[in-house]
């Protein structure tokens, strides 16, 4: 039995969706988890060993905008450090034949001085959060990052486009499901044109819950609306079904007519391969959710007119997207081990 160490950043919840994606393709393969908060949580949910061990550093964000992204810059520094002596203590302890690393750069840091083959997934080759003074604080951390990645044996990017070096781009990854959509209608009891809201594992989306429930409750339609808001909001919403947090967010992205979310990558990956339409705002200042929004069409502004472009969105025609990327991405790590 190959036994592997799979360290996930748990800022947010995309990353660990789609490792799962990725480690339901293994066979014959031990996988322990490392990570932490909500990402544990589902691990848990879903029966998958965990170490829940991480405590990543709150984004502020107020209005939809991203605050002092340089206090959070170096309040994550401090964070890696404390992260490179807890990997440091489970490799060492658990001796793996490879670490896997969804953006968690200090378990490869220890994983490549130990020389144990290492594969990162990721999203980003470089972050562009900061301006002015603390930009050049981050470029000599985007400079250490890319020293990681180069020493990586394989790097996972969920997209598109051309592989070179040691850099694999396999398309998005996302989790499957064995059910129809009409099955899974049946299951959630949805008897009318369903919107999704959900904001991932954070409470910085909780601006985007106020302005789409705003924003439905100025339609003439008689929707029902599904409320998704993660492991970290306590705020209480009304007349809305508030499901919290779950395991299981692709079959309700799935079963829905409509999902407004922030625009993390998963999410976005998930809604595009099931062909739910879909709305992306992004948290302002955010560069990757920026990106990811702009990709689909989106800006933060577009948080002002929402109930014209969900009225817009509710009669769009669903289409699907294959993606074979968790597939790819488990037989890159399984050939890699073997």
């Amino acid at each position: 039995m190959n036994n592997i160490n799979f360290f996930v950043s748990p800022i947010g919840l995309g990353h660990i969706t789609r490792d799962i994606a990725i480690v339901n393709n293994f066979e014959n393969i031990s996988t322990n988890f490392v990570t932490g908060n909500g990402a544990a949580s589902i691990l848990k949910k879903i029966n998958l060993q965990v170490q829940d061990v991480y405590n990543p550093p709150s984004f502020v964000v107020q209005n939809g905008t991203l605050k002092n992204p340089a206090r959070w810059l170096w309040s994550y520094y401090k964070y890696y450090k404390e992260c490179k002596n807890i990997s440091q203590e489970i490799i060492q302890k658990d001796k793996p034949r490879m670490v896997i690393s969804d953006e968690d750069f200090a378990s490869l840091t220890v994983a490549q001085e130990l020389e144990i083959p290492t594969v990162l997934i990721t999203d980003v080759l470089e972050t562009r959060f900061t301006k002015g003074f603390a930009s050049f604080i981050e470029k000599k951390m985007n400079k250490s990052m890319q020293e990681i990645i180069k020493k990586c044996d394989i790097v996972i990017i969920p997209e598109n486009g051309k592989s070179h070096e040691n850099i694999q781009r396999i398309g998005p990854i996302v989790r499957q499901t064995s059910f129809t959509r009409e099955e899974l209608r049946e299951k959630f009891s949805f008897q009318k044109k369903t919107v999704v809201i959900s904001i991932g594992g954070t409470d910085a989306g909780i601006f985007l819950i106020e302005k789409a429930l705003s924003a439905i409750s100025n339609i003439d339609q008689d929707l029902e609306v599904i409320l998704v808001s993660g492991p970290s909001v306590n705020k209480k919403f009304e007349n809305v079904k508030d499901l919290g947090f779950v395991e299981n967010l692709h079959e309700l992205i799935f079963a829905s007519d409509l999902v407004i979310s922030l625009a993390g990558k998963s999410t976005i990956d998930e809604a595009n391969a099931y062909g739910t339409p879909s709305i992306f705002i992004p948290i302002k200042g955010h560069f990757e959710q920026e990106d990811n929004a702009k990709d689909q069409g989106f800006t933060f502004e577009d948080v002002n007119r929402l109930d014209e472009l969900i009225l817009k969105k509710l009669e769009e025609t669903r289409k699907q997207t294959d993606t074979n990327g968790a597939r790819v991405a488990s037989d890159i790590i399984k050939k890699l081990i073997s």
